[in-house]
C-alpha cells in the first residue's frame, strides 16, 4: 500500500467533503446515513472530545485526525448509485459496483 502524502489526502478529504454535502441534499440518501452526517459537524462543535481542546495541541490534532476518518466513512456507507451520483455523475450512467485489486 502507498503512503499518501498529506496534500493528496487534503484533496481527497474535500471531495468527500462535497460528495457528503451532495448525499446529505439528494432525497434517495438513507435517513440513517443523514443521521450519521450530523455527527461531523455535532463532533466539532461538541465540547466534548476524546482529547479536550484546552490542551494545546493534541485537543486540535484528534480533530484533524478524527474528522476525516469520520468523513470517509460515512463516504464509503455511502450504496454505491448514490455515491456515483453524489460525485457529479449523471443518473442515468449505469454504475457497476464491484472491487477490484491491483498487484
Amino acid at each position: 500500500m502507498s503512503k499518501m502524502t498529506l496534500m493528496t489526502r487534503f484533496l481527497t478529504f474535500r471531495t468527500e467533503l462535497a460528495t457528503l454535502w451532495r448525499a446529505f441534499l439528494a432525497p434517495e440518501t438513507p435517513i440513517h446515513l443523514k443521521a450519521l452526517m450530523l455527527l461531523v459537524p455535532a463532533y466539532l462543535l461538541s465540547p466534548i472530545d476524546l482529547v479536550p481542546d484546552f490542551i494545546p495541541v493534541l485537543g486540535w490534532v484528534d480533530d484533524l485526525v478524527i474528522v476525516p476518518l469520520m468523513v470517509g466513512m460515512i463516504v464509503k456507507m455511502l450504496p454505491q448509485p448514490i455515491r456515483a451520483t453524489s460525485r457529479g455523475a449523471r443518473a442515468d450512467d449505469k454504475v457497476i459496483d464491484g472491487s477490484y485489486r491491483r498487484r
